[in-house]
């Protein structure tokens, strides 16, 4: 074995088609393009998403969607959930304690009528409150 007697696997090979050599070869004359027409040119090439002049699928589409990279927080209501309003200090992690947060949470809204006289026990600036 050796660099002067490498061959392809039996069958993994093609010989290229020429085309343009006469009408005895199949691909004489057009040279298998066809009679006229865009792609029957040199230099053809059709962009991503052209319909032939038409309209094309994705400009007749509307536009959809938006994500805002903007975190949104996780919202409390401290009148359903009492244990929040009870506890001395409210930071994340003691908030977490008394009710399940996932770990993707990092910020926290408290809402409901109790809320705002909640503000003096937070120490915490991932946890707000709301109304002014």
């Amino acid at each position: 074995m050796g660099l002067h007697n490498l061959q392809p696997a039996p069958g993994s090979t093609r010989n290229r088609k020429r085309v343009g050599r006469g009408q005895g070869s199949g691909t004489g004359k057009t040279a298998g393009r066809g009679n006229k027409g865009q792609k029957a040119r040199s230099g053809y090439s059709k962009k991503r998403g052209f319909e032939g002049g038409q309209m094309p699928l994705y400009k007749r589409l509307p536009k959809v969607g938006f994500t805002s990279k903007v975190e949104k927080p996780y919202v409390i209501n401290v009148e359903k959930i009492k244990a929040v309003a009870e506890l001395d200090e409210i930071t994340l992690e003691s908030i977490n304690a008394v009710h399940k947060l996932k770990k993707t949470v990092t910020k926290v809204k408290l809402i409901g009528v109790g809320a705002k006289e909640l503000a003096s026990k937070i120490k915490d600036d991932a946890v707000t409150t709301s109304g002014k």
